[in-house]
Formats: C-alpha cells, sequence, structure tokens
C-alpha cells in the first residue's frame, strides 16, 4: 500500500557525485582554528611566516643534495637552480593567490577541496604527506653527516658510520637523524610562538653561515671549472633541476600556518613571495661559489660538500668546521618548520574526517595538535634512521610537483567558480601563468627515473586504499550529507 503522505524521497547522489563533493570556501574558512577539543591560536606575523617558509626551505638543498646534482649537471648546476626555482616561482604564484583567498591549514589540501572535490584533495593531501614527512626524513639524514663535521673538527672524535648512516650507506641505524626529528618534536610540543621564535634564530644563523661560505669560497675561484659549462646537456640539466627541486620544498610552509596567522589573508602571499625569493638568489650564489672553487668532476655526491670546500680553499680545518656547524642548526631549523607542516595537514585532513580524529586534538594548554605531533614525529625519525638520502630526496620531489601541479589547476578552477571572491592577491597573466606552472612541474617529473615513479604509484595506491576503505565514508562531507 502507498503511502501518499510520506515527503519525496530526494535523489541519492551518484558515487562520482561523492567523490567530487567540494567543501564551501566559506564553510573552510568558518571551521579554521577549530580541531577535537580546542582551537589553534592565531600568534604568527608577517616575519614569523616568512622565517617559517626560509626555515623550511633554505639549506636542504645547499647543504645536502647539491653534491648529488653537480655530478649530473657539472657546472651548469647553477641553471637547474634557476629552472628548479622558475618552476617553484610559476607556483608560488598560485600558492599567493590561494592562500590570501582561502586562509585555513592544510596548503594545497584545502585548496583541492573547496575547487576540485574530495578525491583529488586526498590525493593531494597523501602527495604533501610524502612531500613533507618524507623530506623530514631525507633532511634528517644529511644532518648526520654535519653533525659528524662538527664533532671531527671540536672533539676529534665521530659517530661510527654504524650507528650515523642508514642501510644501504654502510650503516645499520642513523641515530643522529633521529635525534634531530625527537628535539624537533619538543620544540613543536611547546607551541606555534615559541617553535617560530626558535627557528628564526636558527634561520639568521644559517643566511650567516651561507654567506660566509661565499665570501671565503671566492678567494678558491677558478674561472676555468666553467669552461665546459653543460657537459651532460640538457638532459643532466633537468635531471639535476628535478632532483633539486627538492631544494623548494618548504616555500609552502606558510600556507599550512593559515590558522594561526594574525592576518593570513594580507601576510600569507607576502610571505610566500619574500621566501622564494631570498632563497633562490642564495641558492644561485652559493652553488656558482661551490661550483668556481672546486672543478664539478671532483663532487662526489658527499652531503658535506660545502665544509670540505671551506676546508680545501682554506686549508684550514677551523672554517669547515664552522661552515659544519652553521650546516647542523640550518638542517635542524628545516627539520623543525617542515615537521611544522607536516602536522598541519594531517590536522586539517582530520577536521574534514578523512583521517583520524586524534590528529585534529588539540592540547589545551599550548594550543597544538600534541598526539598528531608525537605520531608524525616517531614516523619520520623512524624513516629518516633506516632509508637513505638520495632514495628519499627524489620520493619527496614527486610527491611535490604532483601536489603543486594540483595547485595550478585550482587557482584557474576557483577563478572560473568564484570570480568575484575577494582575493588579496592575484596572480598576473592567468591562465598562462598556472598553466606554464603545471608544464613545468609535468616536465620535470618526466626527468624523474623509473624506481622513483614505481615508489609514487605504490605509494599513491596506498593512498587510495586507505581513502576508500577510511576516508570516503567517514568525511564530514559524507556523514552530514552534503554533496
Amino acid at each position: 500500500m502507498l503511502d501518499h503522505g510520506a515527503p519525496p524521497q530526494s535523489p541519492q547522489p551518484s558515487a562520482g557525485a561523492r567523490l567530487m563533493r567540494r567543501k564551501p570556501v566559506e564553510r573552510l574558512v568558518a571551521e579554521s582554528g577549530r580541531g577535537e577539543g580546542g582551537s589553534l591560536r592565531r600568534s604568527l606575523g608577517l616575519w614569523q611566516l616568512t622565517m617559517i617558509s626560509i626555515g623550511a626551505t633554505l639549506g636542504t638543498g645547499i647543504f645536502v643534495v647539491l653534491g648529488e646534482a653537480v655530478p649530473d649537471a657539472g657546472p651548469a648546476v647553477t641553471l637547474s637552480f634557476v629552472i628548479a626555482g622558475l618552476t617553484a616561482l610559476f607556483s608560488a604564484l598560485s600558492y599567493a593567490e590561494l592562500a590570501g583567498t582561502i586562509p585555513v591549514s592544510g596548503s594545497s589540501y584545502s585548496y583541492a577541496y573547496a575547487t576540485m572535490g574530495e578525491l583529488i584533495a586526498w590525493i593531494c593531501g597523501w602527495c604533501l604527506i610524502l612531500e613533507y614527512g618524507v623530506s623530514v626524513a631525507a633532511v634528517a639524514v644529511g644532518w648526520g653527516e654535519y653533525l659528524n663535521e662538527l664533532l671531527d673538527g671540536t672533539i676529534g672524535v665521530t659517530i661510527p658510520a654504524a650507528l650515523s648512516a642508514p642501510p644501504g650507506d654502510g650503516g645499520i641505524f642513523n641515530l643522529p637523524a633521529l635525534l634531530v626529528v625527537l628535539l624537533a618534536m619538543a620544540f613543536l610540543l611547546g607551541g606555534a610562538r615559541e617553535s617560530a621564535r626558535a627557528n628564526t634564530i636558527m634561520v639568521v644563523v644559517k643566511i650567516a653561515a651561507l654567506l660566509l661560505f661565499c665570501v671565503i669560497g671566492v678567494m678558491g675561484f677558478r674561472s676555468g671549472n666553467y669552461e665546459n659549462f653543460m657537459p651532460l646537456g640538457m638532459a643532466g640539466v633537468s635531471a639535476a633541476g628535478a632532483t633539486l627541486f627538492f631544494s623548494y620544498i618548504g616555500f609552502d610552509a606558510a600556507s599550512t600556518a593559515g590558522e594561526e596567522a594574525k592576518n593570513a589573508q594580507r601576510d600569507l602571499p607576502r610571505a610566500i613571495m619574500l621566501s622564494l625569493l631570498i632563497v633562490t638568489a642564495l641558492y644561485v650564489l652559493v652553488a656558482a661559489v661551490a661550483v668556481g672553487a672546486r672543478p664539478w668532476q671532483r663532487f662526489d655526491g658527499s652531503e658535506a660538500a660545502l665544509a670540505g670546500i671551506m676546508k680545501e680553499v682554506t686549508g684550514d680545518a677551523f672554517w669547515g668546521t664552522l661552515l659544519a656547524a652553521g650546516a647542523v642548526i640550518a638542517i635542524a631549523s628545516v627539520v623543525l618548520t617542515v615537521l611544522y607542516g607536516q602536522t598541519r595537514i594531517l590536522f586539517a585532513m582530520s577536521r574534514d574526517g578523512l583521517v583520524p580524529k586524534a590528529f585534529s586534538r588539540v592540547h589545551a594548554k599550548t594550543g597544538t595538535p600534541r598526539v598528531n605531533t608525537v605520531i608524525v614525529s616517531l614516523f619520520c625519525g623512524v624513516l629518516a634512521a633506516a632509508v637513505p638520502l638520495g632514495q628519499l630526496a627524489d620520493a619527496t620531489s614527486i610527491g611535490t610537483l604532483f601536489a603543486f601541479a594540483l595547485v595550478n589547476v585550482a587557482v584557474v578552477v576557483l577563478r572560473r567558480t568564484r570570480p568575484d571572491m575577494p582575493r588579496t592577491f592575484r596572480l598576473p597573466l592567468s591562465p598562462l601563468l598556472p598553466a606554464l606552472g603545471f608544464l613545468f612541474c609535468v616536465w620535470m617529473m618526466s626527468s624523474l627515473d623509473v624506481v622513483t615513479w614505481v615508489v609514487f604509484g605504490i605509494w599513491m595506491a596506498v593512498g587510495l586504499v586507505l581513502y576508500f576503505g577510511y576516508g570516503y565514508r567517514r568525511s564530514r562531507l559524507a556523514t552530514s550529507g552534503t554533496s
């Protein structure tokens, strides 16, 4: 018997529609700062946000990856830095517009959620977990070699290879890498303002260390080292650029602090662009001096290449030791700020219901996601202690490039779907510049080796299994009935 008094049933959205469900910008902003059991605190100004981005970026490529990139490109490694920087710049312009328009935690994950739907947002967030989490581990691996340089130059002892290198690099367990991650965790648990203050001090120290290297390195500069500028052709330059893109990971870290910035819409775009310009200028300068002071054939993949050049130029171990001390501080600041970004991305994903609620639980006293920070730190620390640097760096680069490509798409989509939305920064020549950013990202991804693509494919497959097994049904959009 028909019940004519029953209200008509609204049609259920198709599976495809549920995968493309979007979270409106207004809802993202309204929910900003709120976690399970508390809220994040707005305590960061333009200076702190810029230092977070510089802290997350500057040092990684110069102190750690430069020695691996020079054998691929030769003296043209400076050009590789410029190409990687241009790729980052196009994406940075897109980040700057979206950060000023959608001032929330979660970075490109949140931007994708508002523009391209939940499945794409999950894929982007999963790439960011690869970008931030694995880059923390990669940078921590390089920290151990500089720590040994410092210990050798000061007290004449070093940590045994078995305890200072991961399996595959001649060791059993990289203890220093684990220790620097745990040290960063301790700072983060103290609160965003306190960790930002510590990071600012470390950023000033590492900029001073790099400028000192340039001053001393110029004394050993030999123009003959540049005679055969591109010995391995453009393919070598491109391959080195893809590896060195790892050096630019972190300029977007300020966008993960959208819910802890005092004036996010004004300060986030400025912090992103300012940090990228400072970092690129320093990278090119230091790379040019390094190759001028040491023939490119003598770069052997050592993570402590700059300290070695200082010793060669001066003939005095003191200067190499001093640079190693700067590198120890510099790399520690990268670990601190990138680890911060990772926790805030998971915070946003947890608040949306795509990962467990524990990741968005905020401690009442410090205003930080404490459980989130501990879990992420332990995971990254163990990863750093057990996996070689080269494999980590390339895996990080491909995840970052994929996420950046999506950001360039997102800014165009939001321009089309919400053209009248207030924007504190508008990137010029849209959609041309976002298209160039997208194409540069795809080009650099194609330069990475097959093994890196296989690892990336496995990572994405695992991510999709987790999404359909957990997030698809538990997301807040799903449970609230919003499509």
